[in-house]
């Protein structure tokens, strides 16, 4: 590619800001948007986990909500549509971040504020409380799950989790999965003992798109662990949903915690 080829010759319009991450897209706009994002296909600005969870734990408005990984803003956008007073959305990945960038300038998303860096950098040096930390989709993509878990239990009365976890039985049987995963393995984090496997990467690191966490490897933590993980830092009232043991990508599920 030239460098003139980076110019923009059409009228400025909004897809044209879309379109500087044309095919790289994970995201589909809401129904009601003309705008196209490609290939995006999830359906992360209309999401009925964010709906799930505004009806465990009421209504947003006026919240201070602190999102962990964005990814495109899907469901930041969802935040202020249902009148967060301030979001805080904390995205590593430099394209996601920018992606995330062209979102709030289309959707004019005042009251959300991206930040480029580490959350986990982030938690560990904040005293702010929120009425709520988001985290989906992040979990499985941490080298220390339960230290995020428990700077996390740090930050708020409430959270909302959506992950992939580790079942053997289920990753073993799926010939697409198992190569990723190394047997399952023990650990302890400040006195809070987990089951979990390491997962690889592998060629998702070579697509211009990947949106994976910062190192070519993670832990996938076991759902009973998440569970008491949790509990042990002090969300007594756990609420799951969204329950997919056959998801593509591996099992699955959501869950709203309480103190």
């Amino acid at each position: 590619m030239e460098i003139l080829d980076a110019y923009v010759l059409t009228e400025p319009n909004n897809q044209n800001l879309l379109d500087i991450f044309k095919g790289e897209w994970s995201s589909k706009l809401p129904d009601n948007c003309a705008l196209v994002t490609q290939p995006g296909t999830a359906q992360l600005f209309e999401d009925i986990r964010i709906v799930w969870a505004e009806k465990i734990f009421g209504n947003f408005t006026n919240w201070e909500i602190l999102e962990l990984g964005p990814l495109e803003g899907g469901h930041s956008y969802m935040f202020q549509a249902r009148n967060a007073k301030n979001v805080i959305s904390i995205e590593a990945n430099t394209r996601a971040f920018l992606k995330c960038l062209c979102i709030k300038e289309i959707f004019k998303l005042d009251r959300v504020e991206f930040k480029l860096g580490d959350f986990v950098s982030f938690l560990e040096n904040t005293n702010s409380q929120y009425d709520i930390v988001f985290a989906s989709g992040v979990l499985y993509h941490m080298e220390d799950p339960i230290k995020l878990l428990e700077l996390i239990s740090k930050a708020a009365q409430r959270l909302f989790i959506w992950t992939h976890y580790y079942d053997e039985d289920i990753i073993l049987n799926r010939e697409e999965l198992r190569h990723k995963f190394s047997p399952l393995s023990s650990g302890e984090y400040n006195g809070v003992s987990y089951d979990y496997s390491t997962q690889s990467y592998k060629d998702a690191l070579a697509w211009s798109g990947f949106c994976g966490g910062s190192q070519p490897v993670s832990k996938w933590l076991t759902r009973g662990s998440i569970i008491k993980a949790l509990k042990q830092f002090g969300f007594t009232d756990i609420q799951i949903n969204f329950e997919q043991p056959d998801h593509p990508n591996g099992p699955a599920f959501a869950l709203c915690g309480q103190k």
